[in-house]
């Protein structure tokens, strides 16, 4: 899995007029990424990402976007990164958003917002609530950690030996 990047809105343009290029441009790179990706078995991904906080010149900001801009597409060898930092900052109704738009997914990202931070961290999302729900869709993909550990990496996934432990489940490897 590649994520492929959809680019920036040029300095000193306005977004609404140059829209209409950037999506003809932004669909024909993804075919003929995704072309070259499928031959080597490989899936391109596509992340919306904010651009209220983390780039105001990215073009490619909702879930909604990136959804019919896939269907342009029409390569079933791409798919969303679905990061839900992005997403509640950008839409919101995180629930409705992965059940609408969970055929599409191939990658998951986390992180509390607004901080970005650990998901224990204090903010808007239920993550056990939300690990849940992906279990109860089925997602069976991996989930990346997207954020800014507070200390350091073993430290910030004492979050995760936490979760673990609420649903009864034993973690592998060291103490650490």
């Amino acid at each position: 899995r590649i994520h492929l990047m959809a680019g920036r809105i040029p300095l000193g343009t306005d977004r609404a007029a140059v829209a209409g290029e950037m999506e003809t441009t932004f669909i024909e790179n993804l075919r003929y990424a995704a072309d070259l990706l499928a031959q080597e078995d490989m899936i391109g991904l596509v992340e919306p990402i904010n651009n209220r906080i983390t780039d105001p010149r990215y073009y490619l900001n909702t879930p909604h976007q990136a959804a019919v801009i896939l269907e342009k597409v029409g390569r079933p060898n791409l798919k969303l990164q679905l990061d839900l930092f992005h997403c509640q900052i950008m839409d919101g109704n995180l629930s409705r958003n992965l059940e609408t738009y969970f055929p599409l997914i191939g990658h998951i990202q986390i992180a509390q917002v607004p901080g970005r931070h650990e998901p224990d961290s204090p903010g808007e999302l239920n993550f056990p609530y939300i690990f849940e729900l992906l279990e109860s869709l089925g997602y069976t993909g991996y989930v990346g950690c997207e954020y800014a550990p507070k200390g350091d990496t073993v430290e910030g996934l004492g979050w995760l030996r936490s979760y673990w432990e609420s649903r009864g489940l034993q973690h592998s490897g060291t103490s650490k």
